[in-house]
C-alpha cells in the first residue's frame, strides 16, 4: 500500500528540501516507486532534480496548472534521471493557487482528490511543503498519512518541533485527518559543534519515539549537488551526506512499512 508523506517544518531553511529529493532517490534505488510533489513554489525540489521551471520547452505544465483544472495530473509527471523517481514539478505560478482554489469545494482536499488516481502506482509519495500555515500546507497534509519534520540541530530547534507537533494536531482534529508523525530528522549537523551535540541529546530526551536514530550531516556536497540538477546519490553517493540519506531511507522504509509510524 502506498505511503503518502508530507515532509514539513513551519521553519525554512531547515533542509526540508534537500530531505525531499535526496530520500525520494534512495527510496527508488531501495526499489520503491517514488513520486515527489513539489509544492512550495520556490520550487527548488524541481530545480535540484534538473527541471528548469524557467524554461518553458522543458518545464511547460507544473502542479499549479493540475490544481486550477487545466490539465490533468498525469499529463504533469515527469520522470527524473534516477529510475524509479518521477517528480511533479513546481514553479512560482503555485502561489496563485492559494486564491484560486477558494472556487473548489472542499479546497482543503483538492491535491488529496487529485492524487487519488496515482496511488496505485506508487510506494511512496513525498510531498515537499512550503515553510508557512497556508492553503499549500493544509492540502498537503491532508493528501497525506504520515509527517515527516526536518529540524535543524539549533537553539530554537526543540520550540519549533513543540509547536509543529501542536499545529498537526489541531490539523488532524479540524479536518478529522489520521494523520501520524514517522518522526523527525536532524539536518545539518556539525558534531564538532557542542550546541549541536547538546540540542541533539535534548531532542532525544524531550520527545522519545519521536527522533529518528539517523542525523543528516551539514555536508558539502549536499550543498553542492542541486546546482548541479542532481540528487546526492548521483553527485557524489560516497559522501557522508549520501550514506546519512541512505540510511535514513532503510530507517523510513523500516519505520513506515512495519512500525506503522507514531499517532498523535
Amino acid at each position: 500500500m502506498v505511503k503518502v508523506i508530507a515532509i514539513c517544518n513551519q521553519k525554512g531553511g531547515v533542509g526540508k528540501t534537500t530531505t525531499t529529493m535526496n530520500l525520494g532517490a534512495y527510496l527508488a534505488a531501495f526499489g520503491r516507486k517514488t513520486l515527489i510533489v513539489d509544492f512550495d513554489p520556490q520550487a527548488n525540489t524541481t530545480s535540484g532534480l534538473g527541471f528548469d521551471y524557467k524554461e518553458y520547452k522543458q518545464l511547460s505544465t507544473t502542479v499549479y496548472h493540475v490544481l486550477i483544472g487545466r490539465i490533468s495530473l498525469q499529463e504533469a509527471v515527469k520522470r527524473t534521471s534516477v529510475f524509479g523517481l518521477d517528480i511533479l514539478p513546481a514553479s512560482p505560478d503555485l502561489i496563485g493557487a492559494q486564491v484560486e482554489l477558494n472556487v473548489f469545494p472542499e479546497k482543503e482536499f483538492r491535491l488529496n482528490e487529485l492524487l487519488s488516481p496515482l496511488l496505485p502506482q506508487y510506494h511512496y509519495i513525498l510531498i515537499d511543503l512550503p515553510p508557512s500555515l497556508g492553503l499549500l500546507t493544509i492540502n498537503g497534509l491532508a493528501a497525506s498519512q504520515d509527517v515527516l519534520i526536518p529540524i535543524q540541530t539549533e537553539y530554537y530547534a526543540l520550540e519549533g518541533l513543540a509547536q509543529l507537533i501542536n499545529t498537526i494536531d489541531l490539523i488532524r482534529r479540524n479536518l478529522e485527518k489520521d494523520l501520524k508523525i514517522l518522526g523527525a530528522v536532524m539536518t545539518l549537523y556539525d558534531r564538532r559543534n557542542k550546541l549541536d551535540r547538546l540540542v541533539v541529546k535534548h531532542i532525544r530526551r524531550n520527545f522519545p519515539g519521536y527522533v529518528f536514530e539517523t542525523i543528516i550531516p551539514r555536508n558539502v556536497d549536499l550543498a553542492e549537488a542541486p546546482s548541479f540538477g542532481k540528487p546526492i546519490l548521483q553527485y557524489n553517493p560516497y559522501s557522508d551526506g549520501a550514506r546519512a540519506y541512505r540510511q535514513l531511507a532503510q530507517e523510513l522504509i523500516k519505520k513506515s512499512e512495519f512500525n506503522n509510524g507514531f499517532k498523535i
